[in-house]
């Protein structure tokens, strides 16, 4: 049985237990189908640019030294994201002729890519000699097509999935009383990291106008608040508005949870809400779904192709009104018959027991033996 090496540069620790966890999913998902899989991978946040260079040279001599001295056992690698993780695999590719698929997730193109030049022939090189080249939704998949020119048949469309197991459907009253939720108060929550992509201000904006005809609305913004500058801000302008409107926003901050109570808060919630400028795909808008919530998400990236025929509610980024008026329908209308079927369609579709039957099969018919 030969191994899978996955390359990532981001990946959970004990102090950083969220950073990249969809990639750890995937790989325990991996494991559980009976793959050997070695990971090498970055499992903290970058701080100073010195440190951020440290980390970098130290995971790339512990690949390319795993690489020399595995290179007969491996069968294939899989890097997560193009670019720099990308040129990991092409290094092995190029050395010890190990085929490698990639997975792209959204900022490796619309931000590292952008950055510079360089960093763009690299991702067009690395996706080029990519034996597959997975997106985790269907504009990456355009971008690729288009911006970088590779082959439609190269280019698979598969989200990193949920587990149904675990986000899914929980009677409302019980996990608000285990969170401490209010029972009778409508209750909104923003998943994520607290930076201004984001969307955050539009939401504070658009919580602002929905509580002038909502007193029972609570907001709960669950997630990093790293980019201490902007949580700052973001914390002013609520003081501020609390200044002119004495004890009526209702909005609490929490850090980010483990997968298990996140499960829980998307059941508490009535409305999960994602107003970011950019989205790869946007997991946590398919966590919801799977877990009852309704979910008003911006028109950008994979988020449109998530939500179509109405599984959730689209509004216009950088938009506070388009954000409020979205809220505002997902809070009053009632999920019908047919939005239910489509949305139990959608989470299928991306369920765990799907993925990992993809995966195995583009590790078979693309790396090197047998990996079962």
């Amino acid at each position: 049985m030969t191994k899978v090496v996955i390359f990532s540069n981001m990946y959970p620790s004990t102090e950083h237990p969220t950073y990249g966890i969809f990639v750890k999913n995937q790989v325990e998902l991996l494991k559980n189908s009976g793959l050997d899989v070695k990971v090498i991978a970055i499992n903290e946040p970058g701080k100073g640019p010195i440190e951020k260079i440290a980390k970098y040279i130290s995971w790339g001599t512990q690949s390319l030294t795993y690489l020399i001295r595995h290179k007969k056992k491996i069968g294939i690698t899989h890097a997560h994201y193009a670019f720099p993780t990308g040129i990991l695999s092409f290094i092995g590719k190029k050395l010890f002729n190990i085929p490698y698929i990639v997975t792209v997730h959204g900022g490796d193109l619309d931000k590292m890519a952008k950055k510079s030049d360089r960093i763009a022939k690299y991702t067009k090189k690395i996706l080029e000699e990519a034996a597959k080249v997975i997106v985790v939704g269907e504009k990456l998949r355009n971008d690729v097509l288009q911006d970088y020119e590779i082959s439609p048949q190269k280019v698979e469309v598969m989200s990193m999935g949920v587990d149904t197991n675990i986000f899914k459907p929980m009677g409302q009253e019980e996990v608000r009383l285990l969170l401490n939720v209010p029972l009778n108060e409508r209750v909104m929550i923003y998943v994520g990291n607290v930076i201004e992509a984001k969307g955050v201000i539009e939401l504070l904006d658009a919580h602002y106008q929905l509580k002038k005809n909502h007193d029972d609305l609570l907001l709960y913004i669950i997630g990093s608040q790293k980019d201490q500058r902007f949580v700052d801000t973001v914390k002013e302008k609520i003081e501020n508005e609390e200044g002119l409107h004495p004890g009526s926003l209702d909005i609490e901050f929490r850090e980010p949870v483990s997968q298990t109570e996140l499960a829980k808060w998307m059941a508490a919630a009535d409305v999960l809400v994602l107003p970011s400028y950019h989205e790869g795909f946007g997991l946590v808008a398919l966590e919801a779904l799977a877990s009852g919530a309704k979910v008003v998400a911006t028109n950008v990236g994979g988020l449109p192709y998530l939500l179509q025929d109405n599984a959730g509610i689209l509004v216009e980024p950088h938009d506070a009104d388009s954000l409020a008026n979205g809220l505002e329908k997902a809070l009053v209308d009632d999920i019908t018959r047919a939005q239910q079927e489509v949305i139990q369609k959608v989470v299928q579709q991306h369920s765990y027991e799907v993925i990992v039957k993809r995966l195995n099969d583009i590790y078979e018919q693309n790396g090197k033996g047998s990996f079962k």
